[in-house]
């Protein structure tokens, strides 16, 4: 999983962050095991899971990304400037924020070399970079942080 998955995930956007994977080999949901041990498809479509309190169902493109952060900001430690610092960003989300994590994020997001080769041109990229793809993921995103 790359750092901007985990920049996804710790935001909520892209899947479910209470959702459970099928183990490999595990026959789909909607099938029931034969006696023998051969899965059949049972045709009965199983019903939706319903929501823990306090829990929401919300799209993915409902995610709004600068409240989260700013709730998160409100009870963090330090004073964290997330709004135009990626080193503040990733700390706020609990992420490393170490410039070999920054250059791994860069590589991984496509930052054009002539950036990478200065790291305050690579955050300033980044930053933007990582925004416009919360967006793109589904996130909602202020226009002045675009």
């Amino acid at each position: 999983m790359g750092l901007f998955d985990l920049i996804k995930e710790k935001l909520g956007i892209g899947r479910d962050a209470h959702a459970t994977e099928r183990p490999a080999g595990a026959p789909p949901s909607g099938t029931t095991t034969a006696a023998g041990g051969t899965t059949v498809d049972s045709g009965v479509v199983p019903p939706s899971p319903t929501a823990a309190p306090g829990a929401t169902a919300a799209p993915v493109s409902q995610v709004d990304v600068a409240a989260k952060l700013e709730s998160m900001a409100a009870t963090h430690s330090e004073q964290l400037n997330w709004r135009t610092s990626i080193v503040d960003l990733l700390k706020l989300l609990g992420l490393n924020s170490s410039l070999e994590a920054r250059k791994e994020l860069a590589t991984e997001l496509g930052c054009p070399p002539d950036k990478m080769a200065d790291s305050a041109q690579m955050n300033m990229w980044l930053h933007k970079e990582v925004m416009k793809r919360l967006a793109e993921h589904g996130g909602t995103i202020p226009p002045e942080l675009l």
